[in-house]
């Protein structure tokens, strides 16, 4: 821990990777307990494994077409948000087709961003940390655009808390109500969308999904309500990221995967806790 604290002085890329950390743990909070509260991890899981093609164009067209103001974090964005909004029409429109679809884009997704990067000359190496995640190999380019994200997200998410709390909850009465139901639930996954991109930087795209739900599922077994829920998961989430980052860091261990064992760990911890708590309450 010392030497983890010592060179997190020395080094900026440490520096940078704390800095992604909590960034990214505002939004997992944020969004991450609307997505579970909502139950639609298997559309958040759909649009993560889409990231993979937008992020492989951006990395072609940057470095074969001279493309050079397409960041792969902007390709990233774009492919989300065109995930999610496809995904929430069919989802909203063809209800009996929308696993079909969700798990086409999952696969058309995948294989595209492994032919962009498999044709992008000196960018091969870079596949596994977006699939497994390298926070280490965050810039400062990157923790800008992390914080344009971070603004958005919590803006539409402080902007629409009620209308996103009432789909979550009540989806029919809010409907009864008047309320544009489709619109904001299709808001909600464009929102989902940008937190999958901001988690894809710290874990990678195969465990985004993990470091979405897992802080958020742990928060919820202790919360009575979705405000304290928001705020004990963005804390847990900042908790497991950076407690990944300084096991990793001295045996040199992959933080994302690290990262995820420690968010899996709380949480199967927090279960059985919670569950021994409700027996001897009920044997008291």
């Amino acid at each position: 821990m010392s030497g983890f604290l010592n060179d997190l002085l020395a080094h900026e890329f440490l520096r940078n990777a704390l800095w992604a950390s909590l960034l990214a743990s505002v939004a997992c909070g944020a969004i991450g307990s609307f997505v579970v509260v909502r139950r639609i991890t298997y559309i958040a899981g759909g649009i993560a494994h889409c990231v993979l093609g937008g992020m492989g164009a951006a990395l072609y067209l940057r470095s074969v077409h001279g493309v050079t103001w397409m960041h792969p974090l902007i390709g990233a964005v774009i492919a989300a948000m065109a995930a999610a909004l496809l995904i929430g029409l069919v989802t909203l429109k063809a209800r009996e087709r929308e696993d079909t679809v969700i798990g086409a884009l999952w696969a058309i997704g995948m294989a595209l961003g492994i032919l962009f990067i498999s044709q992008t000359p000196g960018y091969d190496e870079d596949l596994m940390s977006y699939l497994f995640g390298n926070i280490l190999f965050v810039s400062d380019t990157d923790l800008i655009l992390l914080l344009v994200l971070d603004g958005i997200i919590l803006i539409g998410g402080f902007l629409f808390y009620n209308q996103f709390l009432a789909i979550c909850f009540d989806e029919e009465f809010t409907r009864l109500r008047g309320v544009k139901v489709d619109l904001f639930y299709l808001f909600l996954l464009v929102l989902t969308a940008l937190t999958v991109v901001l988690l894809t930087t710290v874990v990678g795209i195969v465990m985004v999904i993990a470091l979405l739900t897992l802080p958020a599922a742990t928060a919820g077994q202790f919360t009575r309500s979705m405000g304290q829920m928001i705020w004990v998961a963005m804390l847990l989430s900042l908790i497991f990221s950076f407690g990944g980052l300084v096991i990793s860091y001295g045996p040199s261990l992959p933080p994302g995967a690290t990262i995820i064992l420690l968010a899996g760990a709380g949480y199967l911890l927090a279960s059985i806790g919670r569950s021994l708590f409700r027996r001897f309450r009920r044997a008291g």
